[in-house]
């Protein structure tokens, strides 16, 4: 099951950072956020991604290219090129990095992912927000259930997405971007689709979280995994801070071994 990172928005709300690259390298530990999300997926079985980019895209793609060469000690013959890998780590991954415009939204991002999906489900999420999450829990929720689409709902403050939750059918009842409410279960932003959820959107301009979700919420197919760990976004320089702070201590979402 291939794994799709929404890393292409602006990012304003951190541009002390953002304003020399995209929020997803921006770093944790001498690490982008996104390298911290796809270890994430990787430590649980998922290591096929698809990295939707958008501004300042070449600074995601110069990342993946020169991974190797940052964490890996080697020799290079600089008459012929020939580079010999000496002792290091790499990771096994396989990534495509798309550039889907500056300018669309995460549903247009999205769906010009559909070429490389190969008409299978697939898990989505940002690459701004890190959790100790099981996604094979959360994979085998989303194929236990008859929806088209699985989201995460956790514990956040009201300045997220409401969720009215139907715990019966494990369905999600209603969806409010940036609810108004204090506590309460929000979307937490991992999800698990099947590809019928790329026709729900009509084009760039479309929000993922609007109008594809709001039409899965009224035919029933939208559904949940509660996640009751950990979770944290990285939406200011405050929550990098925390991130910083808490990876320098004990950081809660790193299940995987170096």
């Amino acid at each position: 099951m291939k794994v799709v990172i929404l890393a292409g928005g602006f990012g304003t709300r951190l541009s002390e950072e953002t304003s020399i690259r995209p929020k997803p390298m921006v770093e944790i530990g001498e690490r982008p956020i996104l390298w911290h999300v796809m270890k994430l997926y990787a430590h649980h079985g998922f290591k096929d991604f698809i990295i939707l980019g958008g501004y300042k895209v070449d600074y995601i793609r110069d990342y993946f290219l020169n991974y190797r060469g940052k964490q890996t000690d080697y020799t290079i013959d600089l008459k012929t090129g020939r580079v010999e890998w000496l002792k290091g780590v790499s990771e096994d991954w396989t990534v495509t990095v798309l550039d889907t415009g500056s300018d669309s939204l995460t549903g247009g991002r999205i769906k010009r992912a559909k070429p490389y999906l190969d008409d299978e489900p697939f898990c989505l999420t940002y690459g701004d927000g890190v959790s100790d999450v099981d996604i094979q829990e959360l994979v085998a929720a989303h194929q236990a259930s008859d929806c088209w689409c699985t989201l995460t709902a956790v514990t956040q403050p009201g300045r997220y997405g409401a969720l009215r939750l139907d715990d019966s059918s494990q369905q999600v009842k209603a969806f409010r971007e940036k609810g108004a409410v204090d506590g309460g279960l929000i979307n937490g932003g991992f999800f698990v689709c099947n590809p019928e959820v790329l026709d729900l959107i009509d084009n760039d301009q479309t929000t993922w979280e609007n109008e594809p979700m709001e039409r899965m919420v009224k035919m029933g197919k939208l559904g949940y995994y509660h996640h009751q760990g950990y979770w944290q976004s990285m939406d200011s320089l405050r929550d990098k801070m925390v991130l910083e702070a808490a990876w320098q201590d004990n950081p809660p979402w790193k299940v995987w071994k170096e």
